[in-house]
């Protein structure tokens, strides 16, 4: 069977012995599991000793499937070793474990998953890295918030298909790697609303930014960064741009808390849409609407909407 490895890191402002006793602990991860987050009502259940060798953390949901996970060693602060086991939508094992080392005034935690594919899942073995490489950076982000803030600020709602309206939209076109996303979108906005104002343009309208190319191969993505404009908005100049969003059935899912983890949003449709079997568009490129205004709101009552556009 083809076998992977994937492993992904993070520094966290706070002692080994901290990251190793929130990581450990059973109880925990319901708040930082990259895929629990998706599907709330999930049943999970935890052995009441949470986090020994032996302490398992068992889940059953429509989106998440079911399994479990076993802690197999523990030697605190430094190393976790686990036994992972799925049981639905297909049997397989892996073996996960977390590495704890001290680094500058904080801690490096990486976090490694072996396994290997069952036979008829063998043209995913190269995908593995880029799927479960994107939970593990989500999930990471989540405890790191987890341990220093003492919370997580991102809350799932799947709402479901829902019609939405034509949207014309003025912006700036921009590009960038994954890990420069939320600089490249600040500047993007920036200067967007620099040239709306130059341009005598109204910015009544929400926040929106629409995603034309999202390249997971080379994770680098292609997106538009503006505002929504009535139906007959003016011509605009450079740097500005328009895109037209026609009306659309769209899968809609709506974040709740920072934007840095408006990952879990789109990692939670697209889930969804493959388990209902929803077919996307792919003449009408993927969107965000910005609900609040950042300046304004808490980051905890930040609204973000994603859409979907389907067939």
């Amino acid at each position: 069977m083809p076998a992977y490895h994937v492993f992904r890191s993070t520094h966290i402002q706070a002692s080994p012995q901290q990251v190793f006793d929130t990581a450990s602990d059973f109880n925990t991860w319901s708040t930082w599991s990259p895929w629990l987050c998706m599907e709330k009502q999930a049943k999970v259940v935890v052995t009441q000793d949470s986090n020994s060798v032996g302490s398992k953390y068992e889940w059953t949901g429509e989106l998440v499937g079911q399994g479990e996970i076993e802690h197999t060693k523990l030697d605190r602060p430094g190393f976790i070793e686990e036994r992972l086991l799925f049981l639905k939508p297909f049997k397989s094992q892996a073996r996960v474990t977390f590495d704890i080392e001290p680094a500058g005034d904080g801690t490096k935690v990486t976090w490694h998953m072996y396994g290997s594919l069952p036979w008829f899942m063998f043209w995913m073995a190269g995908q593995m890295d880029t799927f479960i490489g994107m939970d593990y950076e989500r999930g990471l982000k989540m405890l790191k918030e987890l341990i220093e803030t003492g919370q997580v600020q991102s809350d799932i709602d799947i709402q479901g298909v829902k019609p939405m309206p034509a949207h014309t939209v003025v912006g700036v076109r921009s590009s960038c790697s994954f890990d420069q996303i939320c600089e490249s979108m600040r500047n993007a906005f920036q200067q967007a609303e620099d040239a709306i104002a130059k341009q005598n343009l109204s910015r009544e309208g929400e926040a929106l930014s629409i995603y034309h190319v999202w390249d997971l191969k080379n994770k680098r993505c292609e997106y538009t960064a503006g505002y929504v404009m009535p139906t007959t908005a003016p011509a605009v100049a450079a740097p500005l741009s328009q895109v037209a969003i026609p009306a659309t059935n769209s899968l809609t899912i709506r974040h709740t808390g920072r934007y840095e983890h408006l990952g879990n949003a789109w990692s939670s449709g697209f889930q969804y849409a493959r388990h209902k079997k929803l077919k996307l568009s792919k003449q009408v490129h993927p969107y965000e609407i910005y609900r609040n205004n950042s300046e304004e709101t808490p980051t905890s009552e930040m609204i973000s909407d994603v859409y979907l556009p389907l067939k």
